[in-house]
């Protein structure tokens, strides 16, 4: 017995369904703490965010990263690599009208990604965004948070100076304030040996050198942990990237 033909009708749908359901499936579906608060939540499910961005949520825990940086409204926070503004938008929407948020970039990153963040300053008055050689620069004085994510291993690539810009950050911020650092892991023990070759840096590394600026660790936490990545593969690797094993580190300035 012949089958009916099925219209093109109802197989359209079903496809884009199938498409859909695939993607929620392989970006995961990412929900909010329960205990997170207000302008935390209102931060992470704001329509000023992008597509683009939310897709990667499920892999970044956004909230929970925000949550632990202790970032709240009316604050001053120094945002390291902010191209792409995956937390600015987020950053901005918290520390609000009475708040601040200034973007250092390198000056590479200015072909991919400088016009970005022009548009993106031009429409939040909170922020500021510079191109600037972290060698040289001035770091803004009396800051509550700042943030590094995933790029503390591109500065050795970059020929800055850790311990100095460090000393800078531990300046900068108030006392009590929040150093913030995520980083793909590389293997224990290769110091910076795959900064260059796999964009990952061994942990130790980061604690060591933030920790003789005068930092106090406060938690290294394994929130972004992917026990499953050996650690030995470039972290754009297709089907690695957002998957790598990564390290989130609190520091604190001592408070007094």
């Amino acid at each position: 017995m012949q089958r009916p033909a099925i219209s093109n009708r109802f197989i359209a749908p079903m496809l884009l369904a199938a498409a859909v359901s695939f993607q929620a499936h392989a970006e995961g579906t990412y929900m909010v703490p329960a205990g997170a608060p207000d302008y935390v939540r209102a931060a992470v499910t704001s329509s000023d965010r992008t597509e683009q961005q939310t897709a990667r949520d499920s892999n970044r825990k956004p909230a929970e990263v925000l949550m632990l940086s202790g970032v709240k409204p009316g604050d001053t926070v120094v945002e390291f690599a902010g191209f792409g503004q995956y937390y600015t938008t987020m950053i901005s929407s918290i520390v609000g009208a009475k708040g601040k948020v200034y973007m250092f970039d390198l000056p590479y990153t200015a072909e991919r990604a400088e016009a970005g963040s022009r548009a993106f300053i031009a429409s939040h008055p909170n922020t500021e965004y510079a191109l600037v050689d972290y060698n040289e620069m001035e770091v803004p004085q009396n800051v509550d948070v700042v943030f590094n994510v995933l790029y503390y291993h591109d500065l050795p690539l970059n020929n800055i100076d850790t311990a100095k810009l460090n000393a800078k950050i531990f300046k900068a911020l108030k006392p009590g304030g929040v150093f913030l650092v995520i980083d793909h892991n590389a293997e224990a023990g290769s110091g910076t040996r795959d900064i260059k070759t796999l964009h990952r840096i061994d942990p130790e590394v980061i604690k060591q050198e933030i920790t003789a600026a005068g930092f106090e660790l406060v938690e290294q936490s394994d929130l972004l942990a992917h026990p499953e990545d050996p650690r030995t593969q470039m972290v754009f690797t297709q089907g690695l990237r957002g998957e790598t094993d990564r390290t989130v580190f609190k520091f604190r300035k001592p408070a007094n």
